[in-house]
């Protein structure tokens, strides 16, 4: 048996790594009696290769064995093996991570969420007349829109919050960036009967910005002068706006209109949101 070389593979390591490389009466025949160490001109011929390389110097030349067809062949197939052997190595343990990933959410330990951009969309609740009287808590007013909404849902099917935070009808930004905010207002105004040709209501609705001044900026305005047929139970009118602005962390939002006439029995209808845009 041969020492090995310091810092290298001995030849003695290296054949029998790579004795199944070769070409050996072994191989060739299943069942046949053989003897160990018994070798086949093919595979003498790789262990000399081995020898050659493990002599060789550092930075030495190599035309020996690129000149040798079995050197040649020999480094061909360990490249192919080795290459094997990696891509087992990493299928293995993309495997083994994919296991890990799903037993930990199997426990209940969802993976970790990224947070997303901000957004809201909320959908309106029934107001009444007492909650009316809030509307001072919300500063100074518009008359045209004095009635500001303070009850909207935030955790239902159609409404949700991400990264904004929502208290007592106003929405609070809590990163800056550029928003766009929108509100729909959808109004349902009872016929009074022959009165109702002569009454026309207004419809105006309203979305406010609040800012560290005391009293609210007037972002967005919709109006609408509606004449619906005598004989209708009920007048009906959507009223939509929205616009993109420049919001700071803190500042926040509210939805104020004119009458609290509104249809609350449908949560497509009546609603208010914003989310930020990466421009």
């Amino acid at each position: 048996q041969q020492r090995e070389s310091p810092g290298c593979l001995g030849t003695s390591s290296l054949q029998l790594q790579l004795f199944p490389l070769g070409t050996t009466k072994q191989s060739q025949t299943s069942q046949g009696n053989h003897f160990p160490g018994t070798q086949v001109p093919g595979s003498v011929e790789e262990l000399r290769c081995l020898q050659v390389i493990n002599q060789q110097q550092e930075g030495s030349s190599l035309e020996e064995l690129i000149s040798n067809q079995s050197c040649l062949k020999l480094a061909n197939t360990i490249k192919a093996y080795v290459a094997t052997v990696t891509e087992n190595v990493v299928r293995r343990s993309a495997v083994k991570e994919a296991r890990r990933s799903y037993f930990n959410t199997s426990e209940g330990q969802a993976p970790p969420k990224t947070p997303g951009k901000p957004s809201a969309h909320l959908t309106l609740r029934p107001q009444s007349l007492a909650q009316d009287g809030n509307s001072k808590r919300f500063g100074n007013l518009s008359q045209s829109c004095r009635h500001a909404i303070a009850r909207w849902e935030d955790s239902t099917i159609h409404a949700h919050l991400q990264n904004i935070t929502y208290r007592d009808g106003r929405l609070r930004v809590n990163q800056a960036g550029k928003y766009y905010v929108y509100s729909q207002i959808y109004f349902r105004y009872p016929s009074d009967g022959a009165s109702a040709r002569v009454s026309v209501p207004q419809l105006v609705q309203c979305i406010n910005w609040k800012t560290s001044y005391s009293q609210p900026i007037l972002l967005l305005k919709g109006v609408g002068t509606k004449c619906w047929a005598p004989e209708a139970d009920y007048g009906l009118h959507a009223l939509y706006q929205g616009g993109l602005f420049e919001l700071k962390a803190g500042d926040e939002l509210f939805v104020s209109v004119s009458s609290l006439a509104i249809d609350y029995n449908d949560a497509a209808a009546s609603y208010f949101g914003a989310f930020r845009l990466d421009l």
